[in-house]
């Protein structure tokens, strides 16, 4: 015990890891990546519900509460049952590359001594948990003010099993994209944030347009609730990126860093283009800017140096403004709180620019597998974009039809929608008047 608690002092004064003997704990990267699971399910919980809730009218605000506390609690339990088994086990059977076996379904094969790496088991799975918490989360921002909620539970539901599942397991388990491409994801551009946006537009698509758009104003109810929401995301954000390195080590800084470089960029390249297009800055795109600078960064975090976030910052803030706007006319998709326009472009900016600053000339890592040049790296990251929106897409759909057939539709009635869904499904009121 004492030796670790030296160690564990030595590790923090000079900023680097505790080293543990093959196949003994590291107690110091066990508590830090513990600590990094907080953050992350602080990002379902409060953060993107406050930041989805103050963007929506006061008569669906607490609808979108229930939604993402309900989504997050029943992502926790799928990845208990079921989740971190097709993730993260592996065997000899006919879908290997695509998913993994149930021997660790209930994480009965899972006990205090077992380890992943130098980690508990325990850690890493709760870790990961947190990760399909908010990907699930962010579903419901393309879904809102019209989504029926039982539908919404049983769709996000199948999608976690159809998509989420097997896709972290085809980036992150050694599966198809990994070892087919050799793309790099490192905390969740393809798993997350494309997976979750593309599942978004297809059920924003199934449910068709809110009946009021385009004939009364739909603007924001409070967008101090979401300037808090975004505030506390990219504070989780640093132990969603910096955290996946899984130890405290000078790549895990680099994540901390490029997480902080990034949406910085990005906030004040949104904050310009709105400037200079609308001649106001606006607080809701100076904060949708962060969130863009975020999801672009996530892939890229530990493989492109400082100079490399700072332009996928840039450019993910510039692209996203055009996400949340021509995205949305040329599509004519009702995405309620653009989620496609913002995780779905920025994540695909941010992993297609990965292959370009991971070279080494630009301050990156170096390229991944046998890919020996930024067209071939950059090709791979494509490929594994093209796998994730065609998988994604198709188990969406399937998630969503299921749901309809067994709820009787998707959509609420227009005398709920009409009268918000706070009261109406909920039998309450957000703010009493």
């Amino acid at each position: 015990m004492k030796k670790h608690f030296i160690g564990a002092l030595v590790a923090l004064s000079l900023s680097c890891p505790v080293l543990a003997e093959d196949g003994t704990l590291d107690q110091a990267a066990n508590g830090y990546i513990l600590l990094c699971a907080v953050l992350v399910l602080l990002m379902s919980i409060p953060a993107i519900g406050l930041f989805y809730g103050g963007l929506v009218r006061a008569k669906n605000a607490l609808s979108v509460l229930e939604q993402c506390l309900a989504v997050c609690s029943i992502a926790i339990l799928f990845w208990l049952v079921a989740g971190y088994s097709i993730a993260f086990s592996s065997g000899d059977h006919l879908f290997a590359s695509f998913s993994g076996n149930l021997d660790k379904a209930f994480l009965l094969s899972v006990n205090s001594d077992s380890l992943s790496g130098a980690l508990s088991e325990y850690t890493f799975f709760i870790f990961q948990a947190a990760f399909c918490a908010i990907a699930s989360c962010l579903i419901v921002g393309a879904l809102v003010e019209r989504v029926r909620f039982s539908a919404l539970l049983i769709g996000i539901l199948l999608w976690m099993l159809l998509s989420y599942a097997p896709l972290a397991h085809m980036v992150w388990g050694g599966g198809f994209i990994d070892s087919t491409f050799a793309a790099y994801d490192f905390a969740g551009g393809d798993v997350v944030h494309i997976n979750a946006a593309v599942a978004g537009i297809v059920g924003a698509y199934m449910l068709g347009k809110r009946s009021d758009l385009g004939k009364i104003n739909l603007a924001p109810h409070n967008l101090t609730l979401t300037y808090i929401g975004g505030g506390m995301l990219w504070l989780g954000w640093f132990g969603f990126n910096a955290g996946s390195e899984l130890t405290a080590d000078a790549i895990s800084a680099l994540a901390f860093i490029n997480t902080a470089i990034a949406p910085a960029a990005a906030a004040l390249s949104w904050m310009c283009v709105e400037w200079i297009m609308y001649k106001k800055p606006s607080t809701l795109g100076t904060v949708s800017g962060v969130l863009a600078g975020l999801v672009a960064i996530t892939p890229a975090c530990a493989f492109v140096g400082p100079l490399g976030a700072l332009v996928i910052g840039i450019a993910a803030g510039v692209c996203c403004v055009w996400g949340v706007h021509g995205f949305k006319r040329l599509t004519g998709i009702d995405d309620s709180l653009d989620v496609f326009g913002i995780h779905g472009i920025g994540a695909i900016i941010g992993a297609l620019l990965t292959g370009v600053f991971c070279a080494p000339s630009l301050g990156g890592a170096g390229f991944k597998g046998e890919w020996t040049s930024i067209g071939g790296q950059v090709y791979g990251q494509f490929m594994s974009i093209v796998i994730t929106v065609i998988w994604s897409g198709i188990a969406s759909f399937i998630a969503f039809k299921v749901a309809g057939l067994l709820t009787g539709g998707i959509r609420v009635s227009d005398e709920t929608e009409r009268e918000g869904l706070d009261i109406a499904v909920h039998g309450e009121r957000g703010y009493n008047l």
